[in-house]
């Protein structure tokens, strides 16, 4: 067995540090501790999302398929054991624990005042210790059905999805997390089994701790209950993604008061995950296209187009996509859409003015900066940037370095009217 290894990874720019621990059973484990803090956050990660439905385990030739769904029925299982509901355990210790599975990781979270160290122990035994039967897993898909259900009534959900299958031809992301009712019929404590034993070794999932923590209890207590197994290297299978999107625009009507909208442009991913740079200059790019302060965001305020409140820009990116999002509150989607394609166009051919530059890098380091002041958004960061390979203090780094030039290669990259996809919830009447 590999023992134990601690690094001390320290910013130049903030002064603050967290440590990076190589488990000897294979976990990462991330213990980030701050000052002033009255209570820690906890995550406990698996690299399986929604989108792993096909992959190829080393050494075997089959590629095995899972149905839609399973990453996140995986997650609500884990919750029950032998000894009964992981909630209830919680409960007595008087944490908050949740969980949730994204398209690309299932998180296990517990945030807590005291008994931080109780609650803990909760939390790394019931993730170890999978309990499926075919009863059990039955009962299951009827808690999950209604979930799906209720999110089919979403707007925001629906808004969202709607973009994503009108803008991706074959890749995973383009279907809904929870699968939908006739994929989680298909599913088995086989299929379950099969994506635990695969995704969730030690070495292959990671521990992240901010706030009040103390390093030297976090390691015993992995030394305590972490279980070694062998890992699997696990080679993931998407489908060739074409570059063109399936559809301009597309609607539904549900129960709102205001039509909502997500105007999003599908980018090309490159053949390697995103570096920090080019994350930074998208991020900036968004911020001096959309955000309460740029030119673009005053005209369409100005025009009764938007709102101030519900207005907002997101880059999505993630293995096989990537793209860039706006979405908000208008009586007029489409006009929006128009104007944000003609200030993309004036940016292309004018340039990026260099105040607007320089005022978008300014408020996202400083946004980014102010996120170490809270426990939560440290370790989710933690988590996400570990399974993408990247390492925090240096995307603040990176954001330092970025020109105009790097930001206006990114607004080169699909953000043209042929990438473009407008999604619209309409109310009922």
């Amino acid at each position: 067995m590999i023992p134990t290894s601690v690094e001390t990874i320290r910013s130049s720019l903030t002064g603050d540090s967290y440590y990076r621990i190589q488990h000897s059973s294979g976990l990462t484990v991330y213990v980030y501790p701050k000052e002033g803090c009255t209570s820690a956050f906890a995550s406990f990660a698996a690299n399986i999302g929604s989108i792993n439905t096909a992959f190829q385990i080393e050494g075997e030739s089959i590629v095995h398929r899972v149905p839609d769904g399973t990453a996140h029925y995986l997650e609500h299982k884990l919750f029950e054991s032998e000894e009964g509901d992981a909630f209830l355990q919680f409960s007595k210790t008087g944490a908050s624990a949740n969980a949730y599975t994204s398209f690309e990781n299932t998180c296990y979270i517990v945030s807590s005042a005291e008994n931080l160290y109780e609650s803990l122990e909760i939390l790394l035994s019931f993730v170890q210790d999978p309990y499926f039967t075919k009863e059990n897993v039955a009962k299951e898909q009827g808690i999950i059905g209604q979930e799906i259900q209720m999110y089919e009534d979403d707007p925001q959900w629906k808004v969202m999805f709607n973009l994503l299958r009108s803008m991706y031809h074959v890749h995973p992301v383009r279907n809904d997390i929870a699968g939908s009712l006739e994929t989680i019929a298909k599913i088995t404590p086989e299929d379950l089994y099969l994506c635990y034993s695969t995704f969730y070794s030690p070495d292959s999932m990671v521990l992240s701790l901010a706030g009040n923590i103390k390093l030297e209890r976090v390691v015993a207590l992995c030394d305590k209950l972490i279980q070694p197994r062998q890992r699997k290297r696990v080679r993931r299978v998407f489908e060739k993604e074409p570059e063109t999107i399936l559809s301009h625009r597309i609607e539904q009507k549900l129960p709102v008061a205001m039509p909502l909208f997500q105007f999003g442009f599908k980018r090309t991913p490159g053949d390697a995950p995103a570096t920090v740079e080019e994350i930074a200059a998208t991020e900036i790019l968004l911020e001096l296209m959309g955000s309460d302060s740029s030119r673009l965001f005053r005209r369409l305020l100005d025009a009764e187009l938007i709102n101030e409140t519900s207005f907002d820009t997101e880059y999505f990116e993630g293995p096989g996509y990537d793209a860039v999002f706006f979405s908000g509150e208008s009586k007029s989607p489409d006009a929006v859409a128009e104007a944000i394609l003609k200030e993309a166009e004036h940016l292309k051919k004018e340039g990026i003015p260099e105040e607007d530059f320089l005022r978008a890098k300014k408020s996202v380091y400083g946004r980014n900066i102010a996120a170490l002041n809270s426990a939560d958004s440290i370790a989710s960061s933690l988590v996400s940037m570990h399974f993408a390979g990247r390492e925090l203090f240096s995307y603040l780094e990176a954001l330092r370095s970025i020109t105009p030039e790097m930001v206006y290669k990114e607004m080169n990259n699909g953000i043209d009217a042929a990438h473009s996809v407008l999604s619209v919830i309409l109310p009922e009447d």
